[in-house]
């Protein structure tokens, strides 16, 4: 199942908090687990968010590899599928 991840920093973040979000993102980056495919990410010009196409197995994966990044920042996510035109 594909997935569009959007998470929003919280903005009352301390700087140490946004330490320990910097090196939970640096460990995800560097070892996406299996069973999951990061397809693109984007980040907002403002730094207040980011946006993903995340595939995983499972939505339990999906919320197991989240749990972490809770504390700092608020997410949404939404179940996708492609789109090739309207008509399909």
């Amino acid at each position: 199942m594909h997935y569009m991840v959007i998470n929003h920093t919280r903005r009352d973040l301390q700087p140490e908090q946004y330490q320990e979000l910097a090196a939970l993102a640096k460990t995800f980056y560097g070892s996406i687990p299996a069973g999951v495919t990061l397809h693109s990410d984007w980040g907002a010009m403002d730094g207040s968010c980011t946006f993903a196409i995340i595939e995983a197995e499972s939505r339990a994966l999906l919320d197991q590899i989240q749990a972490p990044f809770r504390p700092f920042v608020d997410m949404e996510v939404v179940p996708v599928r492609p789109l090739s035109g309207w008509g399909r």
